[in-house]
């Protein structure tokens, strides 16, 4: 079996790709370096040159060859590689008719627990998408509680608003709904240590993405200094920044995506490495069905995974491109049992799907001129 064509697709919210090989088996892949989709088709491209021919069986050496093929690192290229790695499993899967995490080393769940992304812009309503998540049967939620205007609000203003949200979606969700604060990197450490002793009370299961993640050394710092677990990850993309982030740090809570941080062949190594602090995996995805199905068989077969990150968008409209063997039930998705990734493309309906690319180049400004995220 040989891989004889890459077809690749810029449409919806980024950039996903079709790997084809002689014996008429296809796989699916898709990256989550949304800010630059164009890039790593263009990567992909390059990537062609070394695939073409190849034998698509041979993930871990392609993934090696592929990373390591020129003296260039960072998320475009990581993104590239997750994006065939994630294709070249589900060939394999199809090939050996199995899913995916039967080959990754079988099941260590039967199902597999989400997180619910919701944002809000008011404690009332939080309050009731909380009560609502609930009923449906989820046990767990993430959102970030700042609202817009955080980045003029004095200190004080900034804790009690966000006390506000937090303490809105406590009460409509009650004992039963673990809370995940995703602050997307907003605050600086100073702002960031007095917010968390704040949200103690609030028994959050982790806070996200506190800070900055310019600096490895200075995010695993944020762990030994707030007396809240932390979530960390979702920008990196080897084994080795997590391994830096978990020694700097101690045990904290991982965030791989596997369409960036080098596909289910790299991810499966970073569990392993978080595994060996005591760190559970919490593996970020809101990019659409066919990432979420790629988390799956990561989640099952890994044994320190705790929840899934998961947008209802993807049961919507706007993804009718793919057909997906997975069904939710409630606040769980069952281990998916399809050979493969368990996904199917409709290419007509995706090449018919306009690009809209999710970097619009927008930053939030201070008053004073300056850029909001710039410490």
């Amino acid at each position: 079996m040989k891989i004889d064509k890459i077809e690749s697709y810029l449409a919806g919210n980024g950039y996903v790709l079709q790997i084809h090989t002689d014996t008429g088996i296809s796989g699916l892949g898709q990256t989550a370096c949304w800010g630059y989709p164009e890039a790593v088709e263009r990567v992909v491209r390059r990537f062609e040159q070394y695939l073409i021919g190849q034998n698509p069986l041979r993930i871990e050496h392609h993934w090696q060859y592929l990373y390591r093929m020129g003296p260039f690192r960072g998320n475009v290229l990581c993104g590239a590689i997750s994006a065939v790695d994630i294709a070249l499993w589900d060939i394999k899967g199809k090939y050996f008719s199995a899913p995916v995490w039967e080959l990754l080393g079988g099941n260590c769940r039967d199902k597999i627990r989400l997180h619910l992304l919701m944002g809000q812009p008011s404690p009332d309503a939080m309050y009731k998408a909380a009560k609502d998540a609930v009923a449906e049967g989820f046990t767990a939620i993430k959102f970030d509680p700042l609202v817009d205007g955080y980045q003029d609000m004095t200190q004080d203003q900034l804790i009690k608003s966000v006390c506000e949200m937090v303490n809105a979606a406590r009460e409509g969700g009650g004992a039963g709904l673990d809370l995940v604060v995703e602050v997307h990197r907003k605050l600086t450490p100073m702002n960031a240590v007095a917010l968390a002793g704040a949200l103690t009370k609030f028994n959050l299961y982790f806070i996200e993405d506190p800070i900055q993640i310019d600096s490895i050394i200075s995010q695993a710092e944020m762990a030994k200094r707030i007396n809240i677990p932390i979530g960390n990850g979702e920008r990196l993309t080897t084994i080795w920044e997590f391994r830096e982030l978990l020694e700097t740090g101690g045990p904290q809570y991982v965030r791989p995506d596997v369409a960036l941080a080098g596909g289910l062949t790299h991810c499966k190594k970073i569990s392993a490495i978080a595994e060996s602090y005591h760190s559970a995996v919490v593996v970020h995805n809101f990019l659409g069905p066919l990432v979420t199905a790629a988390s799956l068989h990561l989640d099952t077969c890994i044994p320190n995974f705790i929840t899934q990150e998961y947008t209802k968008d993807d049961e919507s409209d706007r993804y009718a491109y793919f057909t997906t063997s997975y069904r939710r039930q409630g606040g769980y998705i069952p281990i998916p049992e399809a050979p493969g990734l368990g996904v199917e493309l409709d290419e007509c309906l995706l090449s018919q799907t306009p690009f809209e690319s999710m970097n619009t180049t927008g930053m939030p400004i201070r008053e004073d001129g300056s850029l909001a995220y710039s410490v």
